[in-house]
């Protein structure tokens, strides 16, 4: 049986940034793969000759999401894409998180504004029903922290001003309260392959008082190796059962749970990534030959049912 050949997918301007590229590359080659990677957005991209096209670092696919989703379209109808389009389509929208709080997932509270809302009375509506000293401002689609900002609720005119960019750029908006904890505690992010857990790391807190938005690709990140608590665990799992609960055939390849902790210590869905996450491999030793050989597994899955073309 000829070695799969596997797509890593990334953009031009976010290659030389994916510190998971090289190690993935080298776990796949090791584990007996053909490994080409490729930018999502190459026209001259053959991607039916892939018996999977694995999603590493497309961070650039908010400001063109409507393109995104219409290249992964495309790719999914000639080859494996992971995770499957399905996911990608949810996943890219964080309306998400209401879905997953309806379905009894603890998230981090949030509002959502609509591009033809009045931005003063929907802010004044959200502040009205917390008490939180400051808040977080940022686009419902949206990649590495890019224009989203900590705001405090002492100073509304610059919080309104984010807000109505936001709104007039045809963009939904999600506000949040800032949960105080994760200045001191940092995020969780707990990665799983295949629905199993394979590792955790910390990653300081993001959004520092008095900055504006990141103008870079993505937030610079502090990131430590973490064990998490048992609480945790439990919240990561329960998300991803949610999530294969609403999306039953569409498993998950790779998933990522990004918790912050609430005032009770209580940890609550800050994010999931699906779609395009770093997944730290330089600290989890073995964790990048865990990956490769779960994407192997699932590419040979994909050519048993129906051989590549090319």
């Amino acid at each position: 049986m000829p070695a799969p050949l596997i797509a890593l997918v990334s953009a031009a301007a976010a290659r030389p940034l994916d510190e998971d590229l090289p190690p993935l590359d080298e776990a796949l080659r090791g584990a007996g793969a053909d490994v080409v990677i490729v930018d999502w957005d190459d026209a001259a991209v053959d991607w039916g000759r892939f018996d999977l096209a694995l999603l590493r670092s497309t961070w650039d696919y908010a400001e063109r999401l409507p393109e995104f989703l219409d290249w992964a379209t495309r790719v999914a109808a000639c080859t494996e894409l992971c995770n499957p389009l399905a996911v990608l389509r949810w996943n890219t929208d964080k309306h998400y998180l209401a879905e997953l709080e309806r379905a009894g997932i603890a998230i981090v509270p949030s509002t959502f504004v609509e591009p033809d809302a009045e931005a003063a009375a929907a802010l004044d509506a959200f502040l009205a029903g917390t008490d939180a000293a400051e808040f977080v401002v940022k686009p419902a689609v949206g990649a590495g922290s890019r224009d989203a900002q900590r705001h405090a609720r002492t100073n509304r005119d610059a919080a309104l001003k984010h807000v109505a960019r936001l709104l007039d750029a045809r963009r939904s908006v999600l506000l949040q309260p800032y949960l105080e904890r994760v200045d001191a505690h940092g995020e969780t992010a707990l990665v799983h392959f295949e629905g199993v857990y394979s590792h955790a790391i910390r990653k300081g807190p993001l959004l520092r008082r008095g900055d504006g938005p990141t103008d870079a690709l993505f937030a610079a990140e502090d990131i430590t190796p973490r064990a998490p608590g048992d609480a945790e665990r439990a919240l990561a799992t329960a998300t991803l059962a949610a999530v294969q609960a609403l999306l039953p055939n569409d498993p998950l390849l790779y998933a990522r749970v990004d918790l912050i902790h609430d005032a009770d210590g209580a940890p609550r869905l800050l994010e999931l990534e699906l779609a395009e996450p770093s997944l730290f491999f330089a600290h989890a030793p073995g964790s990048a030959a865990r990956f490769a050989n779960a994407v192997i597994a699932r590419a040979s899955g994909t050519r048993s049912a129906a051989p590549r073309r090319g």
